[in-house]
């Protein structure tokens, strides 16, 4: 394979003024811990769970799904957007199941799966619009996307840095009355190939994200998400 350099691809652009994305740098006096609940948005968490985990400040990061960039609204982090949709314009169109980098290349790994298997029937929600909907799961892969972590994980491993840190966003889903445990799933595949499990933070929601006009449910209704982090060493410290 010809691998890139992560050098050879122009960084995420900023989306704001430069002022106003130093105001995410800026130093806190005293030491804040980083709670194991979230109520904001996802780039306020983010940008905090990188100045808490990575010993030192990243250099590089890759974003594996990066989608429309939403988690780098107004940060002046050097990222590296991959997508495998070219609509989303990220900096690379690529498959994050076969990298084109080349080992160690990244300080930290951002991934953010499709947790949704499918449109289904009610075309209202509209969830390929909502969560950017390109992969989707059949009977034969349980409905569930869990088929993919393991040959992600395998090559995140590869192109992360020793000591280097991965984030995944990850939801657990409901179908055909049997949960997913995806966040399981993923702790999983990543401790297979190496990964260190490091961390858990619930993200939660006012609403959940399927619709509440439903009238009759089985499992109880998701207002939460996961942020997991894990790092390339055998022990997080």
């Amino acid at each position: 394979m010809n691998y890139l350099e992560p050098k050879q691809l122009e960084l995420m652009p900023l989306s704001v003024e430069p002022a106003v994305a130093e105001t995410f740098h800026q130093i806190e006096p005293e030491y804040q811990p980083l709670a194991s609940v979230w109520d904001g948005l996802d780039s306020e968490l983010l940008e905090k769970m990188l100045d808490f985990y990575p010993r030192t400040q990243p250099q590089l990061i890759l974003d594996a799904t990066v989608n429309t960039g939403r988690f780098w609204k107004g940060s002046s982090r050097p990222v590296v957007g991959m997508d495998i949709e070219a609509k989303h314009r990220p900096n690379l169109v690529g498959n994050n199941l076969r990298m084109s980098f080349r080992d160690n290349s990244f300080d930290v790994i951002v991934f953010d799966p499709p947790h949704i298997p499918n449109q289904g029937q009610d075309q209202s929600k509209d969830f390929n619009t909502r969560f950017g909907l390109v992969l989707k799961s059949s009977a034969q892969n349980g409905y569930n996307f869990s088929y993919l972590y393991p040959p992600f994980v395998q090559e995140a491993y590869r192109v992360l840095k020793p000591e280097g840190i991965l984030f995944c966003k990850i939801a657990d889903y409901v179908h055909g009355h049997r949960f997913q445990w995806a966040h399981v799933d993923f702790i999983r595949a990543a401790a297979e190939v190496g990964f260190c499990p490091c961390d858990c933070i619930v993200k939660i929601r006012k609403s959940p994200i399927v619709s509440p006009r439903w009238k009759t449910a089985h499992h109880a209704r998701r207002h939460h998400c996961y942020w997991l982090s894990f790092r390339k060493s055998d022990k997080c410290e």
